[in-house]
């Protein structure tokens, strides 16, 4: 069964949760007898590349860059699925709202098509009213083109029945329990110490609400504790140059970039807590990493954030500053406890085990391919 998948920018170590998915996915799906083909898009995933990996080839195709890097899902989308037609696939299987648009192309070559619905991204606060049009439309094309929808959360599948009437099956996003390093040295590069800084990791968009952070964190003014921001900062784009007049002159704020490997697990299992006051969110893959391993978590009180069934003393009004410093002292305030960093772990290795997810995916494949 040729499976061909698109939506992505590519992977392994491409930041994004839509690419930590399927780095996680598919190398699984082999398992299953699925031969899987990925079509990366051109800026993302250099010609130096390696185009195989754990058994998942990449097909590496252009996407416009620059300042027309708007276009760049829809068009990259579009070459996938004159490729996947070209491939003669089995199926074809799209991730995000915004390549769903091509759903209905798909179903003109006669391709089965799958869609999984990661969240609704016209409500980032990033896109402006051509592009919420144009990620409503993926949303509908895909909802109702697709043979079958796969859904991160119980909130997503609830609006794809109310807006489409579709039955969709959830399948999470997952975690793998790691190992806990006790080495330091992404720490001593980045000036941080153990337990005494906070953490994020994300993409620095809007919605993700780093500068809610560092306002909340400048209020409680903890001696020598600092914040550790992890992901790629786009210095050229507004939201990138607020980050950076926020943090200006300032040492306890860490920009660390965009981090994978050893140096974010050390990043990860030393931190004192993990935060998280976004706006918007599918299922958060990093709340599930934070907990992974064993990390005390903040979050905003955000539908998606909420559907992980976490306590209530862990979440904050989003957008609501002081609430979110207070959560931060309380937290600092807080001795370590490993016993509770061991229920931590257990308990989401319980509830999102990416063998189970490999597993009910190709599920869904094998009832688009069946027509049932």
């Amino acid at each position: 069964m040729l499976i061909l998948v698109t939506g992505l920018r590519g992977f392994p170590g491409i930041e994004g949760g839509v690419e930590t998915h399927a780095e996680q996915l598919y190398p699984r799906l082999k398992l299953y007898g699925c031969d899987i083909e990925v079509t990366v898009r051109s800026p993302h995933f250099p010609k130096e590349k390696e185009l195989q990996w754990q058994g998942v080839r990449f097909k590496r195709l252009w996407a416009p860059g620059g300042h027309i890097k708007g276009l760049e899902s829809f068009v990259h989308t579009f070459l996938s699925v004159l490729y996947a037609g070209i491939r003669k696939a089995d199926l074809v299987h799209i991730h995000a709202v915004g390549p769903a648009v091509m759903a209905p192309l798909a179903r003109l070559f006669g391709l089965k098509v799958v869609v999984t619905h990661h969240g609704p991204d016209y409500e980032r606060e990033k896109w402006g009213g051509l592009a919420r049009r144009i990620l409503k439309a993926g949303e509908s094309l895909g909802m109702r083109f697709a043979h079958e929808r796969i859904v991160i959360s119980s909130v997503i599948q609830a609006l794809v029945a109310e807006k489409y009437g579709r039955q969709s099956v959830l399948i999470p996003n997952g975690v793998t329990l790691p190992d806990i390093p006790s080495t330091t040295e992404a720490l001593e590069r980045f000036g941080l110490r153990r337990g005494r800084y906070f953490l994020q990791v994300s993409r620095f968009v809007p919605e993700k609400r780093q500068l809610d952070l560092i306002e909340a964190f400048r209020r409680i003014n903890l001696a020598g504790w600092k914040i550790a921001l992890v992901g790629r900062l786009e210095p050229s784009d507004d939201y990138g140059k607020k980050i950076q007049a926020a943090v200006a002159g300032d040492e306890s704020i860490v920009l660390t970039g965009f981090q994978s490997g050893v140096a974010l697990k050390e990043l990860y299992a030393h931190a004192a807590a993990f935060v998280l006051p976004s706006s918007h969110e599918g299922l958060p893959i990093v709340l599930l990493e934070a907990l992974s391993f064993g990390l005390p978590v903040i979050a905003s009180d955000i539908p998606a954030n909420r559907e992980l069934g976490l306590p209530d003393g862990d979440y904050f009004p989003l957008g609501d500053v002081t609430k979110l410093a207070a959560k931060l002292k309380t937290a600092a305030l807080t001795p370590r406890d490993e016993r509770s960093c061991g229920e931590r772990r257990e308990w989401v290795r319980r509830r999102y085990d990416w063998q189970e997810i490999a597993e009910k995916t190709y599920a869904v494949y094998r009832r688009a391919m069946n027509g049932r």
